[in-house]
């Protein structure tokens, strides 16, 4: 039988094949489980946020309020 080593003294090859035995297979791939950062500019969701914006594409600003009025048929 090995007389225990603490981790703490074992060398970095040491260290490096005992967390390899340890980490023998994973459950999942943690490269795909990444959570994604909302600080981060995504440029696919930005994209998509203003190509479904067409409801005001009709009006248009004149400043006098000819294009409000005519869009609700005041005048």
């Amino acid at each position: 039988m090995t007389r225990f080593i603490p981790r703490t003294k074992l060398s970095k090859k040491a260290r490096k094949e005992l967390d390899a035995q340890k980490r023998t297979t994973w459950a999942f791939s943690p490269v795909t489980k990444k959570v994604e950062s909302k600080k981060i500019y995504n440029r696919k969701k930005a994209a998509h946020v203003w190509k479904d914006d067409s409801s005001m594409s009709g009006f248009c600003c004149t400043g006098d309020g000819t294009a409000a009025n005519a869009a609700r048929g005041s005048i």
